[in-house]
């Protein structure tokens, strides 16, 4: 099936339009929190944890504007990106940096967790488990690592501040910003290793491809 280059790609519309019904449930359902208590991700030692919030967590969203710039993000970078990688290989590539995102933000809570035990006690230690983890931030750092990777020399006009920046430059500063910011504890509430974990997985799969002649870059 052909698809004009204008047109938004099956995989990133479906993405969006999940991610909408979601927080219109979480929103509008009379159980809204129920669902977000069930499938956010929580830390490893929490009771509420479950092995398959690392997939269900990144279509759950903390309201408008947080869904708005994810999506905005997706359908910026995903059309390009899925038109390229065809839409197969792309929802495997989100797929795989929203987990991987998931799977370093768990690594860190639970560091994160024993640390404060070991300091404060449990009673110190009780509240890291009752914070979820939610939103397509992880899977959409991995599509902006990817469209710099495969893009380096394009420009990117920022809204916040207005300037242009080739691509390549746009991912390394948001990538040195998110670890800044994860190491430094600035930012506190926002899950900033999970923005790298979404990164590195990306760049492991890209990486994986070129190696098995998938991809050329």
């Amino acid at each position: 099936m052909y698809l004009q280059r204008n047109m938004t790609p099956p995989v990133v519309k479906n993405l969006i339009i999940a991610n909408c019904v979601a927080l219109l449930a979480t929103t509008l359902l009379p159980f809204g929190d129920d669902i977000i208590a069930k499938f956010a991700l929580f830390n490893v030692e929490s009771p509420f944890f479950h092995s398959y919030q690392i997939f269900t967590y990144m279509f759950l969203h903390g309201g408008v504007s947080h869904l708005f710039f994810n999506m905005f993000a997706l359908w910026m970078f995903g059309r390009t990106l899925e038109y390229e990688l065809g839409s197969q290989r792309f929802l495997t590539y989100y797929m795989v940096c929203g987990i991987g995102a998931a799977l370093l933000q768990l690594g860190v809570g639970y560091a994160e967790y024993m640390h404060a035990l070991d300091a404060n006690g449990m009673m110190g230690a009780r509240y890291l488990l009752q914070i979820p983890t939610v939103g397509a931030s992880g899977a959409v750092y991995g599509l902006l690592l990817a469209f710099g990777v495969l893009h380096p020399n394009n420009v990117i006009m920022l809204i916040f501040p207005p300037i242009a920046m080739k691509a390549k430059w746009f991912v390394l500063v948001y990538g040195l910003l998110e670890l800044f910011f994860g190491v430094s504890g600035y930012q506190a509430g926002v899950a900033h290793f999970a923005h790298l974990g979404g990164m590195l997985w990306g760049l492991g799969l890209l990486l994986w491809w070129r190696k098995s002649r998938k991809i050329f870059f």
